[in-house]
C-alpha cells in the first residue's frame, strides 16, 4: 500500500480526534513497519493535532518509527531473564545468519535485529517479538529457520504456528484462577446490589489494588463516584512492562471474561458510560481474541446499552493498543498515552479519580484487581476476606521465573513465605530473590521465610529466581540499564540521573571502577528520591543498593581499587583563583570527606 493511500484506509475505523494519534500511528507503523515521509504531516491535519505533537509521539514510543526498519523488524527480549537462558548469544547467531549488525538495518534494507525490553514471556524465553509478533522458547535450531525464512522473505504470518505458542503455564491456582466463565453473574449481583452496595462489599473484603502501591479498591471507585462531574471513565492498566512480570497475560487469555465483568461493574457502581482496557504493545497478538469476547458479550447483553435489560445501565469497553514505553504504566502516564500524548507522567494532584481521562473523574485499576473486584461483587466481602492476611485480604497472582524447574503462574493466599514459594516451583540452591521486578525489593536466603503482603513484601507480581551460579553484579547492570531506557526524559534528574548510573556500572563492569562509584549510587539515590517526577526515577536505584547491601563482595571484586585516590587535586588548581580574590577561608576551599 502507497502512504498516500494509508490514511485513507486507517481514518475511517478510528474517531477523528486528537485521543486518536497513537492509535493512528500504530496502524500506520503495522503496514509500513514504519512511519513514512510526509504522512506524518497528513496525520497532524486529519487530526486536528500540531505537527511538532505528532512527531514528538512517534519519537517517544520504541515501537514506533519515523526510520525503516525493513520487512522483518526482530527485537530480542532483553530482561535478566533472557539473558540468562542465552539470548545475547542467540542475537549474535542470528545477526551473523543474516549479515548485519545489531541494531542496524540490513544493506538490502530487508531486516534489522535489536533488542526491547521484557516482553512478557519470562517464564517460557528466551523470547522475541518479530513484527510485533511474540516468539517464545529461541533456541540455536530456531533461529537457524527463521534465518532461512528471513532469507526466503516468508511473511511473518506465513512462519511455522509453533514458533508463536504461548503456554498459560498455571502451576498453581486459588479463587480467581479457578473461576468459571463470568457470563453476567458479577453484573447480576451488582445491579441488585445497587452502587453505594458495591463500593460497601468493596470495603468489607479489603481489597486493595493489585499493582504493588495497595490503595483500597472501595475507597477509589466511592472517590470517582462522588466527584462532581457529568462523564466519567474506567480504565484498566493492562501495561505490565515490569519485568518478570506475566500475570496479565495469562489472566488476558484465561480470565478475560472476569477482567470485562469487573470492568462493567465498575462502570456501572461509579456511573461510567466507557471503559478503556490499555493492552500493552508487547502483546499485540490478544487484540483479536479480545475485541471477539467484547462483541460476544454485546451481544449477550453485557455491554452496551441497557445492560441486563435495565434501562441507563449503559456501558462499553474500547481497547487502546500500547507502542512499547514501560513508564505507561504509572496510571497518569497511561491516561495521557490514552489521549494520543507522549506517556509523561503527571504532577500529582489531582488525581485521576478526580481529574482522569481528558480531565473527567476516572478510575484506573490493573486486571487483576478488576477480577478480584468481580468476585467480590458477586461472592460478597466477607466471603472475600476469608482469605489471606488482616491487611491483606484476598489472593495474590505470582509471575514466577529465573532458576526453577517450573515457572510459571502461582496463585497464593496472601501471606505466603518466600521459601514456600521457592520450594513449590522447584527451586534449588537460591542465592536471591528479586520481589516485584526491577523496582522491587531483592532478598538473600536469610529473609526467605518473609512473607509476600503489603505489612512485609509488597509486590505487583514479579519473582525472580537467581541460584549460586549467578552474578548479583550483572543482574543489577541489567536493571540499571533497563531504567536509563525507560526513562521518559521529561525531568533532569531521571534523565541525567538513571543515564549516570547505568555510566558507573559500565565503568565498574570495565574494571575501571573504585569505591568511589559504588558511593556514588548512594547519592544519586538521594538525588532521585527528593527531585524525580515519578517513580520510575525514585525506585531507579533500588536493585544497585539492594544488591549492594546483600551482595557487596560480586560488586567489589570488579574494582580496580578499593581505596580512592583522586589523580587530580581541584582544590589545589583553585589556590590561584583564592589569591587573586584575597580570600583563604572555609568557604572558599572545597569540603573534603573529612570536614
Amino acid at each position: 500500500m502507497q502512504p498516500s493511500d494509508t490514511l485513507d484506509t486507517i481514518l475511517p475505523l478510528r474517531p477523528r480526534r486528537p485521543e486518536s494519534l497513537l492509535q493512528v500511528l500504530r496502524d500506520i507503523q503495522e503496514i509500513h513497519n514504519h512511519i513514512p515521509a510526509g504522512i506524518d504531516l497528513a496525520v497532524a491535519d486529519a487530526l486536528d493535532v500540531p505537527l511538532a505533537r505528532v512527531r514528538g509521539v512517534i519519537g517517544f514510543y520504541s515501537f514506533l518509527s519515523s526510520e525503516p526498519q525493513g520487512r522483518y523488524r526482530l527485537l530480542f527480549s532483553d530482561n535478566i531473564t533472557d539473558r540468562m537462558l542465552g539470548n545475547q548469544d542467540l542475537l549474535q547467531t542470528l545477526c551473523g545468519k543474516l549479515w548485519l549488525e545489531p541494531g542496524k538495518l540490513s544493506e538490502d534494507g530487508l531486516v534489522s535485529v535489536d533488542t526491547t525490553s521484557c516482553t512478557g514471556m519470562c517464564d517460557q524465553g528466551p523470547a522475541m517479538l518479530a513484527n510485533g509478533r511474540a516468539i517464545t522458547r529461541l533456541s540455536h535450531h530456531r533461529i537457524n529457520e527463521i534465518a532461512e525464512l528471513v532469507r526466503s522473505q516468508t511473511p511473518v504470518a506465513d512462519w511455522p504456528v509453533e514458533f508463536f505458542r504461548v503456554d498459560d503455564q498455571i502451576r498453581q491456582s486459588g479463587p480467581l484462577l479457578d473461576c468459571g466463565p463470568m457470563a453476567g453473574e458479577a453484573l447480576e449481583a451488582a445491579l441488585d446490589r445497587s452502587p453505594d452496595g458495591v463500593i460497601e462489599q468493596l470495603n468489607l473484603s479489603g481489597l486493595r489494588g493489585r499493582g504493588g502501591a495497595g490503595f483500597p479498591t472501595g475507597r477509589k471507585w466511592a472517590a470517582c463516584k462522588e466527584a462532581s462531574a457529568d462523564t466519567r471513565y474506567v480504565v484498566c492498566n493492562a501495561d505490565e512492562g515490569e519485568p518478570g512480570t506475566f500475570k496479565d497475560r495469562v489472566l488476558l487469555t484465561r480470565h478475560a471474561d472476569l477482567l470485562f465483568e469487573g470492568m462493567t461493574v465498575c462502570g456501572l457502581t461509579v456511573g461510567a458510560k466507557l471503559g478503556f482496557l490499555y493492552l500493552r504493545g508487547e502483546y499485540r497478538y490478544l487484540l483479536e481474541p479480545l475485541q471477539q469476547l467484547l462483541d460476544k458479550r454485546r451481544q449477550a447483553g453485557l455491554l452496551g446499552v441497557n445492560i441486563r435489560g435495565q434501562a441507563g445501565a449503559d456501558f462499553d469497553i474500547v481497547i487502546h493498543l500500547g507502542a512499547g514505553a514501560y513508564v505507561c504504566g504509572e496510571e497518569s502516564a497511561l491516561i495521557e498515552s490514552l489521549e494520543g500524548k507522549r506517556g509523561i507522567p503527571r504532577n500529582r494532584p489531582p488525581f485521576p479519580v478526580t481529574h482522569g481521562y481528558l480531565q473527567k473523574p476516572t478510575v484506573v485499576n490493573n486486571v487483576e484487581t478488576f477480577c478480584a473486584a468481580a468476585l467480590v461483587t458477586l461472592h460478597g466481602g466477607d466471603w472475600f476476606k476469608g482469605h489471606g492476611t488482616a491487611q491483606s485480604t484476598g489472593s495474590k497472582l505470582l509471575s514466577v521465573s529465573g532458576d526453577c524447574a517450573r515457572p510459571g503462574i502461582y496463585e497464593y493466599p496472601f501471606g505466603i513465605t518466600v521459601r514456600q514459594v521457592l520450594t513449590d516451583c522447584g527451586a534449588a540452591n537460591t542465592l536471591a530473590v528479586q520481589v516485584g521486578g526491577p523496582s522491587g525489593t531483592c532478598i538473600g536466603p536469610h529473609e526467605f521465610d518473609r512473607r509476600l503482603c503489603f505489612e512485609d513484601l509488597a509486590t505487583a507480581g514479579a519473582f525472580m529466581i537467581f541460584d549460586d551460579t549467578r552474578d548479583m553484579f550483572e543482574v543489577a547492570h541489567n536493571f540499571t540499564d533497563f531504567f536509563a531506557h525507560e526513562s521518559c526524559g521529561f525531568c533532569t534528574p531521571c534523565r541525567v540521573g538513571t543515564s549516570m548510573l547505568k555510566g558507573i556500572m559500565a565503568k565498574v563492569a570495565a574494571g575501571h571502577g573504585t569505591r568511589h562509584e559504588l558511593d556514588e549510587v548512594e547519592q544519586l539515590d538521594k538525588v532521585l528520591q527528593q527531585s524525580a517526577h515519578c517513580g520510575l526515577g525514585h525506585t531507579a536505584c533500588n536493585p544497585t543498593l539492594d544488591m549492594l547491601k546483600r551482595f557487596r563482595p560480586a560488586f567489589e571484586r570488579r574494582l580496580k581499587s578499593l581505596n580512592f585516590q583522586p589523580d587530580f587535586d581541584l582544590d589545589g588548581a583553585l589556590a590561584r583563583a583564592r589569591a587573586m580574590t584575597g580570600r583563604d577561608d572555609a568557604g572558599a576551599h572545597l569540603r573534603t570527606e573529612e570536614a
